[in-house]
C-alpha cells in the first residue's frame, strides 16, 4: 500500500501556459527529503482491471531530491485592521449585531484588541457555555463582566461593552431582536476593573477572532462562528440607546467626533477589504474568505437577492474552520518549456522506495493551450470548476446514508482516512464547515487530495480515461480548462472543429455556458462524454483566479442549504443555484439533463430505431444493433450509471433530437433527482419510473454543427475495456472522426 499523504503540497498557479512558471509549496511533518519528478498523467487510474497508471517523464531541471518540511495550516476566517493610533482611546465603546452559530463549541472572539501573547486589551466574545463575555486587562490588571444568560443559536442579537477610563467601569449588554416565544436573552452587566488602563500597542483589531501576537498581520486564535453584522467603535462610553442607533444605521455621521469607526460589510462584497465609512477609513481585510453577501439583522424577506438591496446584506458568516490559502513557501520552481503538449501535469513525489510503506503522493497542474495557439481540431476541456467544488470532499464518512447509496461497505482509502483528521485543508462545497452551514467557496490554493493520481476517481480520474482513450487511438488534441473559458468566452473554443466535455461537467458559470451556446450557434461541434453536465450555476472571482463561488438553494440535489435570501453569489451578484431555474437547463444545449443516480451497479444501453436512421449511419458503421451497447465498465460494470442523463422537450431538447439508445431499466437504485418530483409518491425509483434513465443522443445545431452526448459519467469509463475494442470505443470514435470531417451532417435541414 501506497503512503498518499505524508507529502502533500499544491501548484500554483494552478493552470500554466508553455512559458510561464508553475510553484510547488509542499509539506511533510515526517520526511526531510523526497525525490521529485514531473510527470504528464495519461490515465491517474492505477485499478488493474483498467488501462493502470499510466505517465510519462518529459524531464525537466527540478526532478531530483527535493528537502522538505512541515508546513503549519491555521485556519480560521477574521478580519484583521492594522492597529493605528485611533484604534487606542482611554475609554472606548464597541457594538454590532450578531448571529452565532456554535454559542456552545468553545470560546470564541467576535470583536477584539487583545494581545495572546501579553494577555492585555480587550474582547467581546462567547465563553464556553455560550454566554457573553467583555473582558479587559493591561499590566496594572483587569475584569470580566459576562451576560446571566446565554446567546441562542441562530437567533440575532445586539451587544455592547464599554471601558470608562475614568472610573474603571465596565458595562456590558445583550437585547434580543426577537424577544417572543422564550427567545428573550436580553440583559446588562458591569464590572469594575483599573482605571486608565494602558492598553497594548502594535495590537490588530479583529472581528471574529483575536490576535496570538503583534503586527499587522498576526496569527489569530479564538475564531467565532457566526453572522457580525454593523461593528461600530466609538472614544466614549455610550449609552446603550445611543449605540443600538448607531449600529441600526447604514452609515453613522462623519461628522461625530466620538466616532472612530463604522464598518459596512456591504461594500465590495467580491473582494476581502472591509470598508470603514468613518473619516478614520480604518479599512481592513478579510482572512480566509468568510461568507459574504449574508442576510443581516435588518433583513426583512422583501428581497432574495442582495444586489436588490444590498444594504439588508451587510453580514459576514465567519467560521473557524474557514480556509482558503495554506500560505505555504514555495519549495520547486518550474518554467514550463515552450514545447511542451497541453495536458494533465503532477509533480510526483517518491520517498521509502524499497520499504513496506512507499511514499507516492503527487500534485497536480495543467498545462493549456493559449488562445490564439490551437495546435490540433479538437480539444478537451479540463473541468477545473467541477474539481474545485468536489475538493477534499469528507461525504462518503460524513453523509449519513453513503452506505445504504451504495449498497455496500465503504472502503476507507488513506486519503480518506486523512481528510477526516486534517480538516485543516478545507473541505468541499459539498461538506459543512463545524457549525452546520455548508462550504460556498473553493480555491486552489491548498493540497487537494482527490484532484491527482491514485486519488478517489470521481471526476479528475475518470476524465483521464478519456485522455489515455485519445492517445491510444492516435487522435491528435489539444487540453484547455473551463476557467480559460469564462476568461476568454467563445474565442477559446472558436479554435477547434470540435470540443469534447469530459465525464462530469457540472459546474458552470454564466460566461462559460454562453461560450458554448456561441460555439454550438457557429457551427461548433460538440462531444459530452458524461453525466451531471451544466448543472450548477457558479462564479469564478473577477480578480483573484481558481477560486469559484456556489450558493446551493432549495432546489436540486444538494448536501446543504443555504439560508432564506442567500442564494445571490457573493464574486457578481448573479443568483446561484441551478441553471434548469434560471431558464438555461442542459438538455437546451446538450440535449440531455440530469435525472438521477445509481451508484448500485451501472447497466447497458439499449438501441434504439432513431439509431438506424441513415442520416446517422456513420455513427453505428460496425455495431451490432441487436446487441446491448457498453454491457461492461470499470464503474459497476456498465457505460450508463452513476449519474445519468435524459432527453426532455418539455425542457428544450431540440425538436431534430436522435434518441439513438437509452439505459431505462435502473432497477431500485436509480434514484430521481429532486427537481424531477412534483409531488412524493411510490413508484419514483428506476424499477417503476421509465424517465429515470440515461438516453445516448445526437443533434445538429447551426451552421454545420452538433452535438453527441452520452448522457451518463461512467460512460468514459467503458472507453478502454477490452483493449480499448468495445461498442462504446467504437461509437465514441465514430462520432469523432465524423465531428472532425467538416462535411455537413445531411438530410436535417428545416
Amino acid at each position: 500500500m501506497r503512503d498518499t499523504t505524508a507529502v502533500l503540497g499544491y501548484a500554483w498557479p494552478l493552470v500554466v501556459s508553455p512559458g510561464e512558471t508553475v510553484s510547488f509549496h509542499l509539506s511533510s511533518p515526517s520526511l526531510k527529503q523526497a525525490q521529485a519528478r514531473i510527470v504528464r498523467v495519461r490515465c491517474a487510474d492505477p485499478d488493474p482491471d483498467g488501462p493502470g497508471l499510466k505517465l510519462s517523464e518529459p524531464g525537466t531541471a527540478i526532478d531530483g531530491p527535493v528537502a522538505l518540511r512541515d508546513q503549519p495550516i491555521h485556519p480560521g476566517s477574521a478580519a484583521i485592521i492594522a492597529d493605528r493610533p485611533a484604534l487606542a482611546p482611554a475609554s472606548f465603546s464597541v457594538g454590532c449585531f450578531i448571529w452565532p452559530t456554535a454559542p456552545l463549541d468553545g470560546a470564541q472572539t467576535i470583536l477584539s484588541r487583545w494581545r495572546g501573547d501579553l494577555a492585555q486589551g480587550w474582547r467581546l466574545g462567547l465563553d464556553e457555555s455560550g454566554h457573553l463575555v467583555f473582558a479587559v486587562a493591561g499590566a496594572a490588571g483587569g475584569a470580566e463582566a459576562r451576560s446571566a444568560k446565554p446567546a441562542i443559536e441562530r437567533e440575532w442579537l445586539f451587544v455592547t461593552a464599554s471601558y470608562d477610563a475614568a472610573t474603571g467601569r465596565i458595562g456590558l449588554t445583550q437585547r434580543s431582536l426577537d424577544p417572543q416565544a422564550g427567545r428573550d436573552r436580553s440583559g446588562t452587566r458591569e464590572g469594575r476593573a483599573p482605571a486608565a488602563l494602558a492598553w497594548p500597542t502594535d495590537t490588530a483589531l479583529v472581528f471574529a477572532a483575536q490576535a496570538l501576537e503583534g503586527g499587522a498581520d498576526p496569527l489569530t486564535g479564538a475564531h467565532y462562528d457566526g453572522k457580525i453584522d454593523r461593528p461600530r467603535l466609538f472614544r466614549e462610553v455610550l449609552p446603550e440607546d445611543a449605540m443600538r442607533r448607531a449600529c441600526e444605521m447604514l452609515a453613522p455621521s462623519p461628522a461625530d467626533p466620538a466616532l472612530v469607526g463604522a464598518w459596512d460589510f456591504s461594500r465590495e462584497m467580491a473582494g476581502d477589504s472591509v470598508r470603514d465609512v468613518s473619516t478614520n477609513r480604518l479599512d481592513g481585510r478579510l482572512r480566509h474568505m468568510p461568507m459574504r453577501a449574508m442576510s443581516g439583522a435588518n433583513w426583512d424577506g422583501s428581497v432574495v437577492q442582495w444586489r436588490e438591496r444590498p444594504e439588508l446584506y451587510g453580514a459576514i458568516h465567519f467560521h473557524r474552520d474557514d480556509m482558503a490559502d495554506c500560505g505555504w513557501t514555495p519549495d520547486l520552481t518550474l518554467s514550463v518549456p515552450q514545447g511542451w503538449r497541453s495536458g494533465f501535469y503532477a509533480l510526483k513525489l517518491t520517498a521509502r522506495e524499497g520499504s513496506d510503506d512507499p511514499v507516492e503522493s503527487y500534485v497536480s497542474f495543467f498545462v493549456r493551450t493559449p488562445p490564439g495557439q490551437a495546435k490540433a481540431r479538437l480539444a478537451l476541456v479540463a473541468s477545473t470548476a467541477t474539481y474545485l467544488a468536489y475538493a477534499n470532499s469528507a461525504l462518503r464518512l460524513d453523509q449519513v446514508h453513503a452506505e445504504a447509496m451504495l449498497e455496500g461497505v465503504i472502503a476507507l482509502s488513506r486519503d480518506d482516512a486523512y481528510i477526516q483528521e486534517h480538516r485543516e485543508l478545507g473541505l468541499s462545497t459539498y461538506d459543512t464547515h463545524s457549525d452546520g452551514s455548508g462550504w460556498c467557496y473553493s480555491t486552489a490554493k491548498r493540497p487537494i487530495l482527490n484532484m491527482r493520481p491514485l486519488g478517489n476517481t470521481f471526476n479528475y480520474v475518470n476524465d483521464t480515461h478519456i485522455i489515455d482513450w485519445l492517445e491510444a487511438l492516435g487522435f491528435d488534441y489539444d487540453v484547455i480548462t473551463d476557467c480559460d473559458i469564462d476568461r476568454h468566452g467563445a474565442q477559446l473554443l472558436e479554435a477547434y472543429a470540435c470540443v469534447i466535455t469530459p465525464s462530469h461537467p457540472e459546474y458552470y458559470s454564466l460566461n462559460m455556458i454562453e461560450a458554448f451556446d456561441a460555439y454550438q450557434r457557429g457551427g461548433g461541434r460538440h462531444i459530452y462524454l458524461g453525466g451531471n453536465g451544466f448543472y450548477w450555476r457558479i462564479a469564478w472571482h473577477p480578480s483573484e483566479p481558481h477560486q469559484l463561488e456556489i450558493r446551493r438553494g432549495m432546489n436540486g440535489l444538494r448536501t446543504w442549504e443555504g439560508e432564506a435570501g442567500e442564494n445571490g453569489l457573493s464574486f457578481t451578484g448573479e443568483p446561484s443555484g441551478l441553471w434548469r431555474t434560471h431558464g438555461r437547463p442542459p438538455q437546451r444545449l446538450v440535449g440531455v439533463g440530469f435525472d438521477a443516480q445509481v451508484f448500485t451497479r451501472s447497466y447497458p444501453y439499449e438501441w434504439l430505431e432513431d439509431a438506424r436512421d441513415p442520416r446517422v449511419s456513420w455513427l453505428v458503421e460496425g455495431i451490432d444493433l441487436t446487441q446491448p451497447l457498453g454491457d461492461f465498465g470499470l464503474r459497476g460494470g456498465g457505460a450508463a450509471g452513476l449519474e445519468v442523463d435524459r432527453i426532455e422537450p418539455s425542457l428544450g431538447s431540440s425538436p431534430q433530437i436522435l434518441r439513438l439508445a437509452t439505459a431505462d431499466r435502473l432497477d431500485y437504485g436509480g434514484v430521481p433527482t429532486l427537481e424531477e418530483l412534483r409531488t412524493l409518491h411510490r413508484g419514483v425509483m428506476g424499477d417503476q419510473n421509465a424517465l429515470v434513465r440515461a438516453d445516448l443522443a445526437f443533434f445538429p445545431t447551426a451552421a454545420g454543427g452538433a452535438v453527441f452526448a452520452t448522457g451518463s459519467i461512467a460512460w468514459a469509463c467503458a472507453l478502454t475495456c477490452d483493449g480499448y475494442d468495445n461498442s462504446v470505443s467504437r461509437v465514441t470514435g465514430n462520432v469523432l472522426r465524423r465531428f472532425l470531417d467538416p462535411a455537413p451532417f445531411a438530410g436535417f435541414e428545416d
